[in-house]
């Protein structure tokens, strides 16, 4: 989640043409289940990874017969996968993506507790040098949490880049952090941005339009440097944020609409996400279980 006041969406911020995208207004529910299901079987640049299963959350120990049967539901759909840990299971992740032909952006999670910190640190450096991370990112959203210093995730970004010099390594936020911290972007090998129009408040109709703007802000920022969407999606369910509601019909739209202009413009994009998730209730509220393709029990929603 990556929502910070200030940050809505708005039409006039938009001042260049964008890509359309699908006209909806013609198709029946049973027609955008259909365009959606195309839409999956055409397969995806990357999928952010659900470890978790119900009752399941931060702190539990995963086995890899857990993680490894999760990876061969969605193996046939990705070409790449997202972990956001390297740690209590999560180092499974990058395992078996590998173990499938898939390939790996692995993250490292940071906060304030600075001993966990060199425990996750540590842990990716070790699956890089085991030959599992393709991509290495160091810290997701810790900028906007607020958990460390600028200072702090410095150094921590240019640690790992001098133990894994073949690697690219960046760090995971929300796309309009780059412009903020330019010590950050300069610091990174590749721009790794959040970019999320539900949670700015942007209708369904907009949010094609407007994930373009948050790519843009993050492309300016990176001067150069190759940026990745390192999320984004729609929830199924769950309530409302200002313009945006949460249903099953606008998360259908949302992905056939983003994996449509994503590999039509070459831009490599992470769907958040692959599960249904129920501990995200506690952080995000109701909508925070519903952003998988997959529901919890691990069947396709549509």
């Amino acid at each position: 989640m990556s929502f910070k006041e200030g940050q809505q969406f708005s039409l006039k911020k938009i001042d260049q043409p964008y890509e359309s995208g699908v006209n909806f207004t013609k198709l029946s529910t049973e027609g955008l289940e259909e365009l959606w299901k195309h839409t999956l079987n055409n397969g995806m640049h990357g999928l952010c990874f659900s470890m978790y299963e119900d009752g399941q959350g931060p702190g539990n120990k995963i086995t890899e017969h857990q993680v490894d049967r999760r990876m061969q539901v969605i193996k046939p759909y990705t070409k790449w996968v997202r972990s956001f840990s390297c740690i209590e299971g999560n180092e499974f992740i990058p395992r078996m993506a590998h173990k499938h032909g898939i390939n790996t952006l692995v993250g490292a999670w940071l906060g304030d507790d600075l001993e966990k910190n060199e425990e996750e640190l540590e842990a990716l450096i070790a699956l890089a040098k085991e030959g599992c991370v393709d991509i290495a990112a160091v810290g997701n959203e810790v900028m906007y949490r607020e958990e460390l210093t600028e200072a702090q995730l410095l150094e921590y970004i240019l640690r790992v880049k001098e133990a894994l010099p073949g690697i690219p390594v960046g760090y995971v936020d929300a796309y309009y952090e780059f412009t903020q911290r330019p010590k950050i972007a300069k610091a990174c090998d590749v721009i790794l941005a959040n970019c999320y129009p539900y949670w700015e408040g942007c209708s369904q109709e907009d949010s094609l339009n407007h994930i373009q703007k948050m790519f843009g802000e993050a492309v300016d920022a990176a001067q150069g440097k190759k940026v990745i969407i390192t999320e984004s999606g729609w929830p199924s369910e769950g309530g409302s944020l200002r313009g945006a509601f949460s249903s099953k019909e606008n998360a259908m739209r949302y992905f056939i609409n983003v994996q449509k202009w994503s590999k039509e413009a070459n831009i490599d994009l992470f769907y958040f996400s692959s599960f249904d998730e129920s501990w995200k209730v506690g952080t995000e509220g109701d909508v925070g279980a519903y952003w998988g393709l997959w529901d919890k029990n691990e069947k396709l929603k549509f």
